[in-house]
């Protein structure tokens, strides 16, 4: 190929990769790590004033899940009685269509959730949403049915206490999920565009009681070196070869047997980043940074350990890490700033006291943290605290912002905002 040629290649990627920075399509972003590339977006707003506060649009129901965003459409679930839905929202603030993907809603813990809890996925082709009663269906753009599974009657019935609330992960053509529970623990792999299996593995633990119980979502590693299918769950941090599901790695330690902790079950997802793979567990234990290079049981092996937080691990919230420093964002709304290479902490700082189980999300020097009461704090990057704002919606939230097209979208138990700097 000539040089012009090979410019010609690197303009369009550039182009490409800028045209989908603006898409949120996963419950985490992109790359399922917290971080937008967005610019210019507002730390202050305000319901009643209105201000920063592009559209609102009341939902038919509760859910903790995420939206999703590509171009111009959200993609989000809800429950509405007991039916479970799909809808598509424009990014002007109004509903295109919605589906029903299931039927027989369940609330957890009376408001910790439901079965409408795990996010939607998108590649702005197709959209794919599972329900936490084993609804697993794929949409075209414009609502067109593409394919569904049942996955109770595929894999057998769930048995889970507080329901299956994983997010499925959307890589390479390939839709992956983790079925963490006491009725036969797998991890699968469909292929995306016909919902065909491509491998399914049993997830061998030795956990027992409710620890076999994971609500936690599945994360790819990527570097120049290696792909790895991320699980957590039932007392281990499993990696697998994502083209045949062998395992690669495991890491126990984390519910140690001298001191068995009998309801030790996994909330919070890892995040990984390339050279590390940050794990948090539950109840206050621990947190571990991994190195990703290692092979067969690495449980208490120091040389692929970069760190560990001996405590204070998020007990839901999943970690951040930007410009080298890892985010923890406490249930109580204490925020924790580690040095990722070291773990060295540099502060512990509160930001809102109240349930915090949304994830923390980066943007434009920012990290947001939403608390269950509605109350979103603005904390500015860095190794020093400083809270720039705290943003009271009114409403309960336990589902992640997404951010994409220099909007800041929140799905607040009730209604979806739309915030933008105006």
């Amino acid at each position: 190929m000539s040089v012009r040629g090979c410019w010609v290649l690197a303009i369009l990627a550039v182009v490409s990769s800028v045209a989908q920075a603006d898409n949120w399509p996963q419950w985490r972003g992109a790359r399922i790590d917290g971080i937008s590339a967005e610019k210019n977006l507002p730390s202050e707003w305000n319901v009643e004033s209105g201000k920063n506060i592009a559209w609102k649009l009341k939902l038919p129901g509760q859910a903790g899940a995420t939206p999703v965003v590509w171009k111009d459409k959200i993609f989000l679930t809800s429950a509405d009685g007991s039916d479970l839905l799909l809808m598509c929202i424009s990014t002007n603030g109004k509903e295109l269509w919605r589906k029903t993907v299931g039927n027989g809603d369940k609330s957890a813990r009376g408001d910790e959730g439901n079965s409408a809890s795990p996010s939607p996925i998108t590649d702005g082709k197709n959209v794919w949403t599972m329900m936490g009663t084993g609804d697993l269906q794929c949409y075209d753009m414009d609502g067109n049915l593409v394919w569904k599974k049942d996955l109770q009657q595929d894999y057998g019935k769930f048995k889970i206490q507080f329901g299956m609330t994983s997010t499925p992960v959307l890589d390479g053509g390939r839709l992956y999920l983790q079925l963490i529970h006491s009725g036969g623990a797998r991890v699968i792999a469909l292929d995306s565009t016909t919902g065909k299996e491509l491998w399914s593995i049993k997830r061998e633990s030795d956990a027992r009681d409710e620890c076999e119980h994971s609500y936690a979502s599945p994360i790819m590693y990527h570097d120049d070196q290696r792909a790895l299918l991320i699980t957590h769950g039932a007392d281990y941090v499993i990696a697998y070869n994502p083209d045949n599901g062998a395992e690669v790695w495991r890491c126990g330690g984390i519910n140690p047997k001298a001191t068995y902790n009998a309801t030790l079950r996994l909330v919070a997802s890892p995040v990984a980043v390339p050279g590390l793979i940050v794990v948090p567990t539950a109840k206050g234990g621990p947190v571990l940074g991994l190195k990703p290079d290692g092979m067969g049981d690495i449980t208490g092996n120091e040389a692929h350990l970069q760190w560990r937080l001996s405590r204070n691990t998020p007990d839901v919230p999943s970690p951040l890490v930007h410009d080298g420093l890892v985010y923890l964002c406490r249930e109580s709304g204490n925020l924790i700033v580690l040095d990722a290479k070291t773990g060295e902490q540099h502060y512990e700082n509160r930001t809102h006291a109240d349930r915090h189980r949304a994830s923390p999300v980066y943007a434009d020097g920012k990290i947001y943290l939403s608390s269950r009461d509605g109350t979103v704090s603005v904390v500015k990057t860095g190794t020093k605290f400083e809270l720039l704002a705290q943003n009271k919606l009114k409403e309960p939230i336990s589902a992640s912002p997404a951010i994409a097209d220099g909007t800041i979208y929140l799905r607040g138990f009730n209604t979806l905002y739309a915030i933008k700097q105006q």
